[in-house]
């Protein structure tokens, strides 16, 4: 593949970082989670690459303890195919023998007998805990088996520290200091997947469905899982429901049939308590709603289906961006270096140390032990806290006396393709807006409908079960303003609309400048205005996230997934997958990450027949070991020539006798289908907090009795960059876009592309200016709180 261009010389690279003669042994352990495979199979494929021996541990510390067959050494094709697979391959088992000292002494001498003296963990913090008193305790343990005469003294001076570092594997999201844990994504989808079906079914018969979900300590799941199928009621052990909510819970979900709706969503994590600490079960729920209400009430409990299924695309990346963090991390520590976790905040991986992360999370239970119930809300982080506001935001509607009455008019229109996610954007810009006392208009089909006064209030009810539905309700289309500016002043000025929120790919941007340069020419157009990115193409600049991208990964990857099982049965097989995007990689890159692609093509990387010719031989290479198939993906544009049906006869004429090609377009598929939990619960927290900044930005442009707006920063694009969502004036953003391939100049992804090639087998460089730094979960949570929350 073409090397990426050349840069500045102030960036550290991995290459000086060697793992020659080290040993890395990784190990799951408690309760699995689906990316767990993926985490391991990085953690394998970087040790192998930097030139360590990597060893697999069998059944968690109990191999430990057990040794023999259970330590194993891994090799670069032990790990093939298990990028799809969830659960964990390599076993996971309790074991009450590691707690005791005996268990850790044997464990300490099995290592020795390897020279393994770097631990990659991934599991819970109990899990963590335990391998970070293995840590304390090493030195001893080596002194007691010196001792017993079972190892000599050069033994002891070889392998004299241990290092640790932990990622988090657990459905519950229940770790402090990282704001996903490996497997929690894919357990959302599965809750998701369960709720969409049984909405179709409880509409039917007007029934109320109670679900329980896991989380015996953590409501994470819960919480967002009602947030993102707009659930009635939600029990979470971190925030009970205050006193007499019996009475509460039944007049709402009465409110809410009353206003004809058919059915209602009641959510109950498993650990869900009461103020004086009693349990809430489903059970409990659904008798209440039959004595007090008389509706036809089920309960369905998920169980461990939520633990199943394979793991999403989210969670793949997660995990395979941590695994090769881990090795970095192991590969940096020095003797002193506390046993760290690589976790994730925002966008960006981070390490903190495991035992402050522990603490912490240990913190949580004793807040709600003693019932601080606010203060284990905050421990949990901004993200917990976010979504619990902005759930309680979007679920109760006040009654019309309640609401402020703000006298403003607020329009909300969706720009350009279709993208998954924003229908659940638009329900929360509504729902919200109504809650700050707006009143709000939808408008039809984008800037056109706009222009031909396709415009009509739309309440509370109107957007209900909005967040499940794919494409776009409100229609959506690529028109520009520009050319209708006039036809679009008047229409402002006969409905009086004094705000706008515009949700679309580039095309809304391309709008919103349009619009921002027009102020000077029509007064009308001196009104706040706030676009939320939402494209599957993900190439909207000033973000790192578009709404929809994430559903559309996800498609990707379910059907490379399906094409690669297809490659395996026939053998000595290559796909040549064409995925979508204009010019931006994203989608191209990312999916072949998730998927496990040898070779991606791009226009932001460019490539010559050199590179393809290399790549070729690549795969001629794979071919010769037990890894007989090949996953190539191409960007629709990532070269004029080098075209997908050039790529496929190249790699036919050149494989032949090798392996023989076949080639897939993916098409719009990769546009429709349901939301995945996180494009329903980026969209729905991104669109709550554009409301309130039109709502600030109202206030402060109302004088002399009318909005005037004309200042850059009334004309914004919020985006999530890095760790923070932030406002930024789209006339800045001018700057950073490249008008005419539509794609930001400078993209974080690109950055993940050699993490591609290495997990595929290529030799490459490696930028790791980014991790390294050792940060503090306190000093962490401080800074977070200046910036705007966190996803």
């Amino acid at each position: 593949m073409a090397g990426a261009p050349k840069r500045q010389d102030t960036r550290k690279f991995f290459e000086n970082l060697s793992g020659a003669g080290k040993c890395i042994a990784v190990l799951t352990s408690g309760g699995d989670a689906q990316g767990m495979n993926a985490a391991v199979r990085a953690v394998v494929r970087m040790g192998i690459y930097v030139g360590a021996k990597v060893y697999f541990i069998h059944e968690g510390y109990q191999g430990m303890v057990d040794g023999g067959d259970n330590i194993k050494e891994a090799t670069w094709e032990s790990v093939s195919s298990m990028l799809q697979v969830g659960g964990t391959v390599i076993g996971s088992a309790r074991c009450k023998e590691f707690r005791t000292h005996e268990g850790r002494l044997k464990a300490a001498h099995n290592l020795v007998q390897r020279s393994i003296t770097n631990l990659c963990v991934i599991g819970g913090d109990g899990s963590l805990t335990g391998a970070n008193l293995f840590r304390e305790e090493w030195s001893g343990l080596l002194t007691e088996l010196q001792q017993q005469g079972l190892i000599d003294e050069e033994a002891a001076q070889k392998n004299s520290a241990l290092h640790i570092v932990g990622m988090v594997g657990s459905i519950d999201n229940d770790f402090c200091g990282t704001d996903m844990t490996i497997g929690t994504d894919s357990a959302l989808h599965r809750i998701i997947e369960v709720v969409d079906a049984i909405m179709t079914t409880a509409q039917s018969h007007q029934r109320t469905f109670v679900l329980e979900v896991m989380g015996r300590h953590c409501g994470y799941l819960a919480l967002v899982s009602a947030l993102a199928c707009g659930a009635d009621w939600v029990f979470i052990p971190e925030m009970p429901p205050e006193d007499g909510w019996e009475d509460s819970m039944c007049q709402k979900l009465s409110e809410s049939r009353s206003r004809g709706s058919r059915l209602n969503i009641i959510i109950v994590a498993e650990g869900a308590i009461d103020r004086q600490g009693q349990p809430i079960t489903s059970d409990f729920v659904k008798d209440l709603v039959v004595r007090c209400l008389g509706f036809d009430t089920r309960v369905t409990i998920l169980g461990h289906v939520q633990r199943g299924g394979t793991p999403s695309a989210f969670d793949r990346i997660l995990a395979s961006r941590m695994g090769v963090e881990a090795v970095l991390a192991l590969l940096e520590a020095s003797a002193n270096t506390p046993a760290c976790v690589v976790s994730l905040v925002g966008n960006q991986a981070v390490r903190l140390p495991l035992m402050e992360c522990v603490q912490m999370t240990q913190e949580v239970q004793k807040a709600m032990d003693e019932k601080k119930f606010e203060e284990a809300v905050r421990l949990r982080g901004r993200s917990f806290e976010n979504n619990l506001s902005t759930y309680r935001l979007l679920s109760y509607r006040k009654a019309d006396s309640e609401l402020p009455n703000s006298s403003f008019n607020v329009a909300v229109l969706n720009v350009g393709a279709p993208a998954a996610g924003m229908n659940a954007a638009v329900r929360s810009a509504v729902r919200v807006g109504i809650t700050e006392g707006h009143k709000m208009f939808a408008v039809n089909d984008g800037f056109e409908g706009f222009y031909k006064g396709q415009i009509k209030e739309i309440k509370w009810g109107d957007v209900g079960g909005w967040t499940g539905q794919g494409g776009s309700l409100l229609g959506t289309k690529r028109t520009l303003p520009g050319k209708h500016l006039d036809k679009i002043a008047e229409q402002i000025r006969i409905h009086n609309i004094n705000a706008l929120l515009v949700i679309g790919g580039f095309e809304a941007l391309e709008s919103l400048l349009q619009l921002y340069e027009a102020r000077a020419n029509y007064e009308e157009l001196c009104i706040p205005v706030c676009m939320l990115p939402a494209t599957i193409s993900n190439n909207v600049p000033g973000t790192d996230l578009s709404i929809g991208a994430d559903t559309s990964l996800n498609a990707i990857v379910e059907t490379c997934d399906r094409i690669k099982q297809s490659a395996s049965g026939t053998k000595r097989r290559v796909f040549i997958i064409e995925t979508m995007g204009g010019y931006c990689g994203y989608l191209a890159t990312v999916g072949g990450l998730a998927a496990g692609a040898d070779t991606v093509y791009i226009y932001e990387e460019a490539f010559d027949i050199r590179d393809l010719q290399a790549n070729v031989e690549h795969l001629t290479q794979k071919m010769k070991t037990s890894i007989q198939r090949g996953l190539v993906l191409r960007n629709e544009n990532c070269n004029e020539n080098f075209t997908t049906d050039f790529i496929y006869q190249l790699y036919s004429e050149e494989g032949r006798g090798t392996f023989d090609c076949r080639k897939n377009i993916l098409g719009h598929m990769q546009q429709g289908g349901a939301p995945s939990p996180f494009d329903r619960n980026f969209g729905t927290k991104v669109a709550a907090k554009a409301m309130q900044w039109i709502t600030r930005t109202l206030k402060d442009s109302y004088k002399g009795g009318r909005v005037f707006a004309n200042s850059e920063d009334t004309a914004c694009l919020l985006g999530m960059r890095r760790r923070a969502l932030v406002f930024q004036p789209v006339s800045q953003l001018r700057d950073e876009t490249d008008f005419v391939h539509r794609i930001p100049k400078e993209q974080w992804w690109l950055k993940l592309r050699p993490l591609m090639k290495i997990l595929a087998k290529y030799k490459t460089s490696y930028d790791v200016s980014d991790s390294g730094q050792l940060e503090h979960v306190t000093r962490f949570r401080a800074k977070e709180s200046n910036t705007t929350a966190t996803i």
